[in-house]
């Protein structure tokens, strides 16, 4: 309840895009979790034909994410919401019906390019219509695109019970909803003519020592989640010798995630500037890397995944409430595109580095992911002790939800 009265408290446009990354992550997690078990098991796909088919999705939305959000600039972040939109059921649908390589590469492709263009547009579109409540807003998006993330694998196995088509013709269903609520309820926002062209736009963003300074430092945070998909349900697997303890893992973080993330951004945002709390994230979820080495078992490791949760509730509001304010509003989503860009490329470097220390020493993908928290955490506190961070205009006092009369 305390969460649905601050819903109310923003703009529409701010409403209905929290919805849609609830209903994005749904579909999202309802298909892609059981994707590789489908290409392998249902139609003989050989190992080097999957990774093909998920490099390709990542790939192509990883790689992408910089045109998005210049698309977003340029043509208006509605539009490329719903174009978005439209392009993962395309995907989806195709992943459904594809039986040969060659469509399956395409429903990839057309699945990636579609996350490259709406990712960066919603946040644009949040971070606009937001204001000066950037933080409340990109915390309460994160409270509802993981209870997408917990719904989306939960459906997909009653689904799988029937067959891959159902979950894929669901999850293609659920983006065509989507794309047919945006065209008809999100409102238009002009767009102001560019005065030069996008290459020009791109060297603007990419000259931007400072911004470039703040992303490199941040994407740890970005790497060290995808560690909730690689290392932690591994650790929780080895631990117990039970597949279901993967569940456990992404259930610990849900509930963390659903019951403080509000009350953590909310309190911390009246107690300093959004940069101040930036390094405390990262060092907080690197102690989430050293708890499993320090307490064996399940409990080490559901205690790391909590930790994680909170250097990353901690820090990841005030991560994208301060991306805009490095640069003019005209470039919004160009900036969220690169920001994307360097984080997706830290994290398939992190995640390749930790898969590699998984074969050698016990300690050793631990320890990398905790270094690479400290990392993260000491340039960001560098580039706040330096000035090198912007100062974007103050949250209006407001009391909480439950203090509301």
């Amino acid at each position: 309840m305390r969460t649905l009265r601050l819903v109310r408290t923003f703009p529409l446009p701010v409403r209905l895009l929290l919805v849609n990354q609830l209903g994005v992550n749904t579909g999202f997690y309802l298909l892609i979790p059981y994707l590789a078990g489908h290409l392998r098991r249902d139609l003989g796909l050989s190992a080097l034909a999957v990774g093909a088919v998920l490099g390709l999705r990542n790939l192509s939305q990883q790689g992408l994410f910089i045109l998005g959000g210049s698309a977003a600039d340029r043509l208006g972040a509605r539009r490329v919401i719903i174009a978005g939109c439209a392009l993962r059921t395309a995907g989806f649908g195709l992943f459904a019906f594809g039986g040969s390589l060659n469509l399956l590469l395409a429903a990839s492709v057309l699945s990636g390019l579609a996350g490259a263009l709406f990712n960066p547009a919603v946040r644009s579109y949040v971070a606009h219509e937001a204001a000066g409540r950037k933080a409340e807003a990109f915390a309460l998006f994160n409270v509802f695109a993981t209870t997408g993330a917990l719904a989306g694998p939960l459906l997909g196995t009653v689904l799988l019970l029937a067959d891959f088509r159902a979950a894929a013709l669901t999850a293609a269903g659920i983006f065509a909803v989507l794309t047919a609520a945006q065209a008809a309820a999100l409102p238009e926002r002009a767009v102001p003519a560019p005065p030069r062209g996008v290459l020009a736009d791109w060297r603007e963003v990419a000259g931007d020592r400072r911004f470039l300074a703040f992303a490199f430092a941040a994407a740890g945070l970005f790497a060290m989640e995808n560690q909730l998909y690689l290392l932690l349900p591994d650790a929780a697997r080895r631990a117990t010798g039970w597949e279901g303890a993967v569940g456990l893992v992404f259930l610990t973080g849900t509930l963390a995630n659903l019951t403080l993330q509000l009350r953590l951004t909310t309190r911390l945002q009246r107690h300093g500037p959004p940069a101040r709390w930036l390094p405390a994230g990262p060092a907080v979820a690197a102690g989430g890397f050293l708890l499993p080495l320090a307490v064996p078992g399940l409990p080490g490791v559901l205690g790391g995944v909590l930790l994680l949760q909170l250097g990353l509730m901690t820090a990841q509001p005030f991560v994208l409430a301060l991306i805009p304010a490095f640069g003019r509003p005209a470039l919004t989503g160009t900036y969220y595109g690169l920001y994307y860009v360097v984080a997706g490329c830290a994290a398939a470097l992190a995640n390749t580095a930790v898969g590699r220390a998984m074969d050698g020493a016990a300690a050793a993908p631990w320890l990398l992911c905790a270094g690479l928290g400290l990392g993260s955490s000491a340039a960001l506190a560098r580039l706040y002790r330096t000035g090198r961070l912007p100062v974007p205009a103050p949250a209006p006092t407001r009391p909480l939800p439950s203090e509301a009369r």
